[in-house]
């Protein structure tokens, strides 16, 4: 159970009880400032009785136990913890007795300032010696100075035993509270960006036939807010952490796609992550010229490691230029273009006088989702230069032919059952023949005016083909996508590109399915992703283990995986937005809704989205027709 209002964090097993055991703990930026907090009710644990997650930064945990003697089986005390990720943790006692009781509680405290990385190697020492500090407790060590203070003040602070003693007297039926603040000394106290009135996000809602789309909306939008990071240098501009507990920092890749899915939601987390990207972009001259850097990600068994620095390059024009059909600014827009420039202008110089964009290490595989990205880049990135009068769109289209020709001769691998991508080729031409969620890509061709998707690589046989090998089993795990094929070699349902199902992936297959008009298999992906973050307590992780839905089943959790994770929190609103439709066109005044016709969750309404930077609310019927309620003055509704 992981409270999340970054960059504090709170991780807990269901016990409630913080142990110092594995990763429990109050963390702030990566360092665990408290590793233990047990409570003691006149010298006994509290038997356990319920924990939840109340909010994304907040948890509760319930325990009973017998304080008066030969009172019967029943409890009479009520031990209610509620512990925040900005480092408070608040103690209730209610008494159910019938008269008034003198309890001691004691709690227990410890830490060792370790950092996560280090703690989730095991590479951890021994808890450093507390020191009596103010109303609590203190520690000292190569990570910093921490401390508790309590509220009342303990009547009993010892350091040796890193113990708080309270007598405290509840009368009958009433109750008595003790609060602890944990900090880390010369870090300001966390203040959550969800929280404060410069949120970038929408407080979307939604009212559903299906019980579970409220839900997974509010839980989407609450998770995104806790993963929200300010740049430290210019705090006017937020994005996206990766997700929690282990990659807390900006992931570019990850950002820039958690803000794409979460357009709907708004364009100012899109237009904060794409003004903090172009702080980091490569600048000068040189083959680098123009990148966006970003960190190597694993590709499975079948192929080396990828660059997610190529794909942060290739999504920053794609993010601009739909950011402003949602209605980014001019003036924003405009801001961020040289940055955009600069990156089709690297994707130029990389493919070269060739035809296909390869890895940029010497000897790498052109990769097949490469091809994808890189293709909706120069379209839409056409699509943006021509509208702000820049030069270039028209030499990226023409490249952009190039490469569907090509593609569609080298990358079509055929066979008696109707054929498949290839996944990558060598640098000596070999197609890399295995069937991956990263095919998934190849049907997300990008939002074009008018409420038109672009081109995409595939013609329309091979594009239902990709649909039906999509919806198979072999790919549909009835829980989402498998990041590869389950009768490919190297399938492994726990492996984190060959085999689990990713929900971002997952997501873009339900979006690109549905707008090439594959309502059937991306109806079959949607309902399992909902079902399984039902299991997940609708906050969906960003993996979990491909294994094949049964009767009764539910997913596994992958041990790995980070919840929340920015992507999977955005790909709810992704896939909830393709349920209705929406494609807008601030720039031209109009908004068209194309929702899937099989309503395959119902009669659906979704309120305080964002279009052209008003309200927006729109409900489909059970018959998969849509009316807007609520929109912008003068926005206009689009065939």
């Amino acid at each position: 159970m992981i409270c999340v209002a970054l960059p504090g964090l709170a991780v807990s097993t269901e016990r409630g009880q913080l142990t110092g055991h594995g990763l429990e703990g109050y963390y702030r930026s990566g360092r665990r400032i408290l590793a233990r907090c047990e409570v003691r009710v006149a010298g006994r644990e509290p038997l356990g009785v319920q924990a939840r997650m109340t909010s994304a930064d907040r948890a509760r945990f319930v325990g009973t136990l017998r304080a008066t003697p030969h009172g019967g089986p029943d409890p009479d005390i009520v031990v209610e913890r509620t512990r925040t990720a900005d480092g408070t943790e608040r103690i209730t006692l209610h008494s159910a007795a019938t008269r008034p009781l003198r309890l001691p509680v004691e709690v227990s405290l410890g830490t060792d300032l370790a950092g996560l990385g280090a703690i989730a190697a095991g590479a951890v020492g021994p808890e450093l010696p507390a020191s009596v500090h103010d109303s609590g407790l203190r520690w000292t060590g190569d990570g910093g100075t921490s401390s508790v203070t309590a509220d009342p003040p303990p009547a009993d602070a010892l350091a040796s035993a890193g113990l708080l003693r309270w007598e405290v007297d509840v009368p009958p039926g009433g109750s008595v509270t003790v609060e602890l603040r944990v900090r880390l000394e010369g870090a300001g106290p966390v203040r959550a960006v969800a929280r404060a009135a410069t949120n970038p996000l929408a407080a979307a809602r939604a009212t559903a036939d299906d019980p579970r789309v409220p839900v997974l909306l509010s839980r989407s939008v609450e998770d995104l807010g806790a993963l929200l990071v300010r740049d430290p240098a210019h705090p006017v501009d937020t994005h996206l952490a990766a997700g929690a507990p282990w990659r807390c920092g900006l992931a570019p890749a990850e950002a820039l796609a958690a803000a794409r899915m979460a357009l709907p939601l708004g364009t100012r987390l899109a237009a904060g992550t794409l003004r903090t990207l172009a702080r980091t972009q490569i600048t000068g001259r040189g083959p680098r010229a123009g990148l966006i850097p970003g960190p190597r990600r694993d590709a499975g068994p079948h192929l080396p490691p990828g660059c997610t620095g190529t794909e942060a390059t290739l999504m920053f024009p794609v993010l601009l230029a739909e950011a402003r059909r949602w209605g980014l600014p001019d003036r924003e827009t405009e801001e961020l273009l040289p940055t955009a420039e600069r990156c089709l202008t690297w994707l130029r110089a990389a493919v070269g006088e060739g035809t296909h964009l390869p890895d940029p290490q010497p000897g790498g595989p052109v990769r097949c989702e490469t091809q994808a990205h890189a293709h909706r880049a120069a379209l839409l990135g056409a699509d943006l230069l021509d509208a702000c009068g820049r030069p270039g769109g028209s030499g990226l289209r023409d490249w952009a032919g190039a490469l569907r020709a090509a593609f569609r001769r080298d990358f079509w691998i055929d066979d008696p059952g109707g054929g498949r991508p290839a996944a990558a080729r060598t640098p000596d031409g070999r197609p890399v023949p295995y069937l991956g969620a990263t095919a998934a890509h190849l049907l997300d061709t990008g939002l074009l005016g008018g409420g038109e998707h672009a081109p995409g690589l595939l013609d329309k046989v091979r594009t239902g083909q990709l649909a039906r090998l999509l919806g198979s089993p072999v790919m549909d795990s009835g829980w989402g996508l498998r990041g590869l094929g389950a009768r490919e070699t190297g399938h492994n349902p726990f492996g984190h590109r060959s085999g689990a199902v990713r929900v971002h992936e997952t997501a873009v297959a339900v979006a690109g399915l549905t707008a090439a008009g594959y309502e059937k298999e991306a109806g079959s992906l949607l309902r399992g992703v909902l079902s399984a973050a039902e299991a997940f307590g609708h906050r969906l992780p960003e993996m979990y283990a491909g294994e094949q839905r049964t009767e009764g089943s539910v997913p596994l959790p992958h041990p790995a995986a980070c919840r929340p994770a920015a992507t999977a929190a955005a790909a709810g609103i992704l896939m909830l937005a393709t349920v209705v439709g929406i494609r807008p066109d601030a720039p031209s005044g109009t908004v068209t809704l194309r929702p899937m016709r099989s309503a395959p969750l119902g009669e659906i309404a979704l309120t305080g989205l964002r279009v052209a930077g008003a309200p927006f609310s729109v409900r489909v019927s059970r018959l998969g027709l849509a009316l807007v309620e609520e929109a912008a003055d003068g926005l206009q509704l689009g065939v």
